[in-house]
């Protein structure tokens, strides 16, 4: 792909607002209340919108135009399943829980309500998928552009480190603060791409919109529903296009990252007060909608350009994954619109390390080192490291397998699942407790190994296999040992959550009182 000096001028002007957002983010910062939470005291919208960018990686900015070029509309199932199932999961289940006991890391719940194993186990399953995930992003991210760019192996290196350093960088300045509003500005990276991209393609499309619905249509690219006959039929279950494999990526692949991330978590509770989180969550769904819509679009819109009856008929790429980047210096070389497409997968990349960087660095402050007093400056060095050991692991991706990064999502994800589990058993399970929790873990994990060895079930399902075990298990097994003491009682679910004030904070119970100890100390 030609990239000209336009385009080279066009990423670097989206780097300088990225650093200069860093830096500003770095004023009135006092302690670790102001760089992991934001004070709770950030904008509503800006975090909503900071959500969208963070769960938007830069697989689905290449992989949801492959699917609306090559396949059709069906994954636009699972996108929705985040404004109509997970949206009111989070607005009525797990939003008011955390703004209610104030917690900075989501695993101090799992302190309040089993004990500090609980909580660790629950920080080590965040931890370890955070780093597989964000390793393998920058690995993917690094391989797209060597693939798009003809790098060679030593440009892929310096990309890969650059990369990772810039964002390690700008996230140990301005902390959550600074994820947050270099996010707004990825986002916006991110619709200004999409748009301009959608109206070139349209533009070089007989008949305008008219005709990409009439080519798109013709080739069953809007089609979103997909059920097999007969309705036993196995591919129901294994399709990647069906009906229930859109409603399992949603139910088991992403509801547990919405729910007990702590990179989502965070986003929750530095708004302040229940109405503000609550909006967060409605606004990020809004926004997943549309640009999901847009994106699939985007990847019609290729198609028919290129398989109109005057077109050039589909390219042969060596991955379906460079149909974007192809369209776009074919389209449209040396304007600067190439620049602006590095840029958007640039956005998509950093926003998903600079969350998970930060979550990480959070986790280990408040669930590993409560009780100690750290300087802004400690937790910025601890974020350095945690993004030098980012680096490391996708430099070593390649060197462990062909499908290692796959593997290591598929499990690490499915992990979170067991992990909502244990969420879901403080929350509706009176009698649950710390043992029973933990060996409602150790099930789930064992199930999914079971499944990944001695089945061929596709991984959209494994979820199942451990959130399904990890529950019904802990929860039999809680009746094996004594009941949780009192104290623990507030942390479920419907504890005070009828007489929730509108800052989260319980008629009648002093928020000092719920607020973890270390948060205490610090104010």
């Amino acid at each position: 792909m030609g990239v000209g000096w336009i385009d080279w001028l066009v990423c670097a002007a989206y780097l300088a607002i990225v650093v200069a957002l860093a830096v500003g983010s770095m004023r009135g910062q006092r302690d670790n209340e102001d760089y992991f939470v934001g004070g709770r005291r950030m904008n509503w919208w800006a975090v909503g919108v900071s959500l969208f960018a963070t769960s938007f990686s830069s697989i689905s900015f290449l992989g949801l135009p492959q699917r609306g070029a090559y396949q059709d509309f069906s994954f636009y199932l699972t996108i929705l399943t985040i404004p109509f199932v997970i949206t009111p999961i989070l607005w009525f289940l797990f939003v008011p829980l955390y703004v209610r006991l104030r917690v900075s890391s989501g695993y101090e719940y799992l302190r309040l309500r089993f004990g500090t194993a609980t909580q660790r186990a629950g920080s080590l399953l965040y931890c370890g998928y955070a780093l597989g995930w964000m390793g393998a992003m920058l690995y993917a991210i690094a391989l797209t552009l060597q693939g798009v760019l003809h790098l060679t192996p030593a440009q892929y290196f310096w990309t890969l480190v650059g990369l990772g350093l810039f964002a390690t960088a700008y996230t140990a300045a301005g902390g959550l603060r600074a994820v947050v509003w270099t996010d707004v500005l990825q986002a916006v990276t991110l619709v200004a791409t999409v748009l301009l991209v959608l109206l070139l393609a349209v533009s070089g499309i007989e008949g305008g919109w008219s005709g990409l619905w009439r080519i798109g249509n013709a080739h069953g690219r809007f089609h979103m529903v997909h059920f097999y006959d007969p309705p036993w039929d196995g591919k129901n279950f294994t399709a990647s296009d069906s009906f229930y494999t859109a409603l399992a990526f949603g139910l088991f692949m992403y509801l547990p990252g919405y729910t007990v991330a702590q990179n989502m978590i965070q986003r929750y509770i530095c708004s302040g007060g229940l109405r503000e989180g609550r909006g967060v969550v409605l606004l990020s769904a809004c926004v997943n909608a549309v640009m999901g819509f847009l994106f699939l679009l985007l990847g019609v819109a290729i198609f028919c350009y290129f398989s109109q009856a005057a077109g050039p008929g589909m390219p042969a790429l060596s991955s379906e994954d460079q149909i974007l980047p192809h369209f776009v210096s074919a389209r449209a070389p040396g304007v600067g619109l190439v620049g602006l497409m590095l840029a958007g997968l640039f956005a998509a990349a950093m926003s998903t390390l600079d969350s998970g960087i930060n979550g990480v660095a959070s986790v280990i402050v408040y669930d590993w080192l409560k009780g100690r007093p750290l300087s802004l400056w400690v937790s910025r060095l601890m974020t350095v490291a945690l993004g030098l050991a980012v680096i490391a692991a996708a430099l070593a991706a390649p060197y462990l397998g062909e499908n290692v990064i796959n593997i290591i999502n598929t499990i690490a994800g499915t992990l979170l699942g067991a992990l909502m589990a244990v969420f879901l058993l403080g929350m509706f399970v009176p009698r649950a407790n710390q043992p029973g929790a933990l060996i409602g873990l150790a099930a789930g994990a064992a199930c999914l190994v079971a499944v990944i060895v001695g089945t061929n079930i596709p991984k959209w399902w494994y979820g199942a296999f451990t959130t399904v075990p990890t529950f019904l298990v802990g929860a039999a097994a809680s009746y094996l040992f004594a009941p949780p003491p009192p104290d623990a009682r507030h942390a479920i679910w419907w504890s005070n959550s009828a007489t929730a004030s509108r800052d989260g904070t319980p008629e009648g119970v002093n928020s000092e009182t719920t607020a973890p100890s270390d948060m205490k100390s610090k104010r």
